[in-house]
Formats: C-alpha cells, structure tokens, sequence
C-alpha cells in the first residue's frame, strides 16, 4: 500500500530526511519512531502531499506523491501533530464541513459525520463549540476527520498527544479495531504506544533509518532480554554468589529491599540465553521462598537510546 523510495528533504544546509525507504501492506501498523528533531514529521508531510521532497519519491496504494498528490491523498487520513481546527465552529460543524470539502452532501454526509462521532466517542460533545473542549477532545475531533472519507491509509502523527489515560487507551483500541482493513503509519516517540499497537517499528534518527524490526524483537534486541528478576525476603552474599554461580549467567545485580520489603536480583544470562527453568529449579531445590521470579521481555526505552544516540555510519541496511 504504501512504497517509499530513497526521500530525501533538505531545508537549506540542513537534512532533515536522508534517503528513507521503506513499505508497508494492508494490514500493518507501523510504529515510527525516533527522538525530536529525527525527520519523523517529515516524513510524514512529504507522504501526505504537504512538503515536496527534494529527492525521491513514494506512493500509496499505486499513486505517487509527485505525479499524483490529488489521488494520494484521497487514499490518506492524515492526523497532523497538533491538528488544526475551526475553532468557532461546534464539533458537528466542522465534521460536516471536511465533509462536503470530501464531497459527501445531503444524507451521505450526515451518515458519515455520525459514524465517526461514534467510533471516536464524540456524542457528548457534538454540539459543543471546538475552542472550549479540552485539548485531548479536540484531539479526538481531528482524528475523526481523517476518518471520514473512509481512507484504506491511515498516517497518524501522536495520535494519543494529550490524551489522558482513559483516552489513550480508547483511542488504541479504535486504532486496532480498524488495522486489519488498513495501512496504518503511526508517529510517536512514547515507546509505549509502539508495543501497545503496533505490528512494526522503525525507529529514525538523523533523518536516517537505523532500526526496522517488529516489536518483540526489538525488545529482544536489548542487554536485558531474558534476564531474570527474583523478589525475595531472603538476602545476603551467600545467596547472591551462588546466583552468580549458576550455567549461563553473567551478571547478578543486587538491590536491597527497605524495611519488610523483598530484596530484588537481577539475573542477567550470558549471550541473551533463557535461564528462568535453571534458575526456577534452583529456588525450589534449595528452597527459597521467593514472592516473584520471571523473564524479563527487555527494555525497548534501552535499546532506542543506544541506537539513536550512537554514530551512524554511511548507509548501511537498517538493523532487522
């Protein structure tokens, strides 16, 4: 569905985006990722139509952004960071006017302004004035808009920015129910919403691509990965050194817990191995009472500082 080619943006001396490629099929929701600064946004506008790049190209579902933008974006919903609205207007309002600017009139458009007041839970408010809602709602008025037309391509730019909890959480769960129908590109840099929802991620720094990968291993990607947490009452040199001394590890980290608090250790493997049945086996021959022992997945907050702050070569393949 959607097949980018080697974009390239430079504004004046600076590269903000430096030869990205990259596809994605019906089906995948892919997390974008990368810290501020990195071409995330970008990206992103040169996709929908709203920045020419200054070299390469992409398409989406077969159109291409520069021979035919007007097609591209009758393919795309297109969720801006910090998304732009008319304020006087009530929320109905201005869903019926994107709308009619879609060029859906009479029943149609009144059929489509209330199916997305509904998948986006903006019933109690569909009358209220858009400058007096709070800034998660308006948030949630803008992504209803790019669902209006019922685009197969989604391309969603902090989608959950000021959302609270609650709100997050709905917005996900909307964004899952309509993944399997569609092309989702969702930017974020909360490391969270990537394992919540995504099939996919890339992370970019420097207005490069340096990691493409699915989530699982991108957390397997890190020193953590299978490592081993054990919380127990039971503390002391012995009980560490002998942790130590058990096949396969590498590391034993050692915290103290606080007054009636377990202590906690951190069984770090040689060469990412899964040690939680040698380790398991040992607790219960020795009999340790312990409250909590489990696998660590890795910490993917670990890895997207590593792979973002260091150098990046020339222009090698994307870790995969």
């Amino acid at each position: 569905m959607i097949e980018v080619k080697n974009l390239v943006k430079r504004f004046g001396a600076l590269t903000a985006v430096d030869g990205v490629s990259f596809s994605v099929g019906r089906g995948e929701v892919l997390g974008f990722l990368g810290p501020n600064g990195a071409g995330k946004s970008t990206t992103m506008k040169m996709l929908t139509c709203f920045l020419p790049p200054t070299d390469g190209t992409a398409t989406v579902g077969g159109k291409d952004i520069l021979t035919d933008p007007v097609g591209v974006r009758e393919q795309i919903g297109y969720l801006p960071e910090s998304a732009p609205s008319y304020g006087e207007m009530t929320v109905v309002e201005f869903l019926e006017f994107i709308a009619e600017v879609r060029g859906f009139l009479g029943a149609e458009r009144g059929r489509r302004v209330d199916a997305v007041v509904e998948l986006t839970a903006l019933g109690a408010v569909r009358g209220q004035i858009i400058e007096t809602l709070s800034k998660g709602f308006r948030q949630r008025v803008c992504f209803a808009q790019a669902l209006l037309h019922d685009p197969p391509v989604l391309v969603l730019d902090e989608p959950t920015d000021g959302l609270d909890p609650n709100q997050k959480h709905e917005m996900r769960q909307v964004i899952r129910r309509m993944s399997a129908a569609k092309t989702i590109i969702l930017s974020t840099h909360i490391l969270e919403e990537m394992e919540a929802v995504c099939t996919r991620a890339i992370i970019i720094a420097r207005g490069r691509i340096v990691v493409d990968t699915t989530p699982a291993a991108l957390a397997a990607m890190s020193s953590l990965h299978n490592a081993v947490t054990l919380k127990t009452a039971q503390a002391g040199d012995a009980l560490l050194e002998r942790l130590r001394g058990l096949p396969g590890v590498a590391e034993v980290r050692f915290a103290p817990g606080d007054a009636g608090q377990d202590s906690r250790y951190l069984i770090v493997p040689s060469e990412k191995r899964a040690i939680l049945p040698e380790v398991t086996r040992f607790l219960e021959a020795e009999r340790i009472p312990f409250d909590e022992v489990y696998a660590e997945r890795g910490h993917v907050d670990e890895v997207f500082r590593r792979v973002t702050s260091a150098a990046i070569p020339g222009r090698e393949e994307p870790t995969r």
